[in-house]
């Protein structure tokens, strides 16, 4: 009975700790659980955060500051990032299909493994980035660091 209650509490105390983290990031960080409650951020301070896998579909992040942020495996189906700053930022595994990154600046993000489809980029800033193994489709990223040509927007 005691080997039971030992294998359970070392199978929990896991699972409790990463609970108390992503809550004690969420407190520091009014800003990040207002986005994961409501879905909307206009012109939130995230930088650094740490959104891993966040499903972020529809989200408003318009003039966000998400420099540095980690958003490895989120999905921002949708998402509105118009004017945000995504400087240096963790896209690995990213789902950003019909995202608004519209005057965005994407300097030196992480688009590594992403899927990025159908997305607008029109006068987004777009240096140093990281499309290594990216799937990209109807999206106006340029290659080698040269500038796509013609790059339509939305409106």
């Amino acid at each position: 009975m005691m080997m039971k209650i030992f294998a359970a509490l070392t199978l929990a105390t896991p699972l409790l700790f990463a609970s108390v983290v992503n809550a004690q990031s969420s407190v520091k960080n009014p800003q990040m659980q207002q986005l994961l409650q409501t879905g909307e951020c206009i012109k939130c301070n995230l930088a650094g955060v740490d959104l891993t896998g966040a499903h972020l579909i529809g989200a408003d992040l318009r003039g966000a500051n998400l420099k540095g942020a980690n958003l490895s495996r989120a999905n921002l189906e949708g998402a509105d990032l118009t004017g945000a700053n995504l400087e240096g930022a963790n896209l690995t595994s990213a789902f950003v299909t019909n995202v608004n990154l519209k005057q965005a600046d994407l300097d030196g993000v992480n688009f590594s493994h992403a899927t990025i489809h159908n997305s607008n980029v029109y006068q987004a800033s777009m240096k140093n980035l990281n499309i290594d193994e990216a799937n990209i489709e109807e999206t106006a990223i340029g290659v080698g660091g040269e500038e796509p040509i013609n790059v339509q927007d939305w409106d």
